[in-house]
């Protein structure tokens, strides 16, 4: 099964791109959430970063302190790459094992207009996944979602109420290498706008 990548800074609408496909019946997978999951669900995940971090990460009920874990890594590169060397391992093996069912699920089916009259195909979110070599070697396609600065700054301050100063610098932390990207969906306008633009670039993708 073809795997699409989407990928897109703060406030580009990625996030929303994926609502548009999951709508239609694309199978998506989010690499946030998945990860979220996987702290609640799989204890030996859990148990190697609190071994990696030499302390608890469970609150009395016996959930996950994600606030605590937080405060560990914040403005420490070096403990963000020892936690990320322990998670996204794990993550890349849940989304093999999830694209495996949808291979299953979807053996024998033909083009559709819900594949925007194409083959079943699956879509993997991730802001950082242009940067991490396990992730695109099972990628076939790239899409970028983007829009202008200040579209972009404008909808992150009005969705999470965060000073313009702050996104900016966020902002700053994130590069995307374009000679990776096969698309560019552009998301200036409003929805209708997005999915019209979301159409035009899957119809128009080589694969």
């Amino acid at each position: 099964m073809i795997t699409i990548a989407l990928t897109g800074g703060i406030g580009s609408g990625k996030s929303t791109v994926c609502c548009i496909l999951t709508d239609r019946g694309i199978p998506v997978y989010d690499t946030d959430s998945a990860a979220k999951r996987l702290y609640v669900s799989d204890d030996s995940l859990l148990d190697s970063v609190e071994e990696a971090f030499g302390c608890g990460l469970r609150l009395p009920d016996g959930s996950f302190d994600r606030q605590k874990l937080s405060s560990i890594v914040f403005s420490s590169p070096e403990k963000l790459r020892t936690l990320e060397g322990i998670v996204h391992p794990a993550v890349l093996k849940d989304f093999i094992r999830w694209k495996t069912m949808l291979e299953s699920r979807f053996d024998g089916v033909g083009e559709s207009d819900t594949f925007y009259g194409r083959k079943p195909f699956c879509v993997i979110e991730s802001a950082i996944i242009l940067d991490k070599e396990e992730f695109m070697a099972e990628v076939d396609k790239v899409i970028l979602v983007n829009a202008s600065l200040q579209t972009r700054l404008k909808r992150a301050c009005s969705r999470d109420g965060t000073d313009p100063g702050q996104v900016i610098r966020r902002m700053a932390l994130q590069n995307f290498d374009i000679s990776k990207v096969d698309a560019v969906i552009r998301n200036d306008g409003d929805i209708k706008d997005l999915e019209k633009e979301v159409s035009k670039v899957f119809h128009s993708l080589n694969f």
